[in-house]
């Protein structure tokens, strides 16, 4: 049913989406998750059609603060503590909300040389500042898609969205996740999966 983590982390590498469950105790919910990079205009087009659309990039705190991004809100009154920041759009882009241009912010969040100014503020994607210490940290889909990236030797930074459901818009659990995965060919693996991993190296 899940991918082993190695075979996991070569379609990430690849640019392949993974669908990541975190715990059923916790929000219980299936996330696409792409390496931020590697998010073409098409993977974003996807993304958009199967998940709740509101993207996010998920990033270490450091990345963040250099390219200036704040949290959204003083106090974090999520119940998750999602730790959003401001929403940015690439400078270069035209509208923002286009597939082309969300992916375009998207590459640019991820990429090493990117600084604050390639971006305008508020835009139509949406940062998360990611722990110090990951998924030892907080077992969030925010640290499972920096520690994906970074395991498979990229930029720290990951595009992800909830996955819902077409007839009712309700979020995916497992069943409907694994019933997506096989339709479209896309792994699934765990955030407990990737905890152990981690602390297996």
């Amino acid at each position: 049913m899940f991918t082993p983590i190695p075979e996991a982390i070569e379609a990430f590498k690849r640019g392949e989406f993974l669908i990541v469950m975190d715990d059923e105790s916790r929000e219980n919910e299936g996330d696409l998750i792409i390496a931020a990079e590697l998010t073409t205009t098409q993977a974003m087009a996807f993304l958009v059609r199967h998940s709740s659309g509101f993207i996010c990039v998920p990033l270490e705190e450091s990345r963040a603060d250099e390219l200036n991004l704040p949290p959204m809100c003083i106090n974090n009154e999520d119940k998750h503590s999602t730790a959003y920041t401001v929403t940015v759009d690439a400078a270069a882009g035209t509208t923002g909300i286009s597939a082309q241009d969300r992916s375009l912010t998207v590459r640019l969040l991820g990429s090493s040389t990117s600084v604050a100014t390639d971006f305008t503020r508020p835009g139509h994607i949406c940062p998360l500042r990611a722990k110090d210490g990951l998924l030892k940290v907080r077992r969030g889909h925010t640290e499972a898609g920096v520690q994906l990236a970074k395991l498979a030797g990229l930029q720290p930074a990951a595009c992800i969205s909830e996955l819902v459901r077409d007839e009712d818009g309700l979020m995916m659990r497992l069943p409907d996740c694994e019933s997506f995965a096989q339709k479209h060919g896309i792994k699934i693996i765990t955030i407990e999966q990737l905890v152990e991993y981690s602390e297996s190296l």
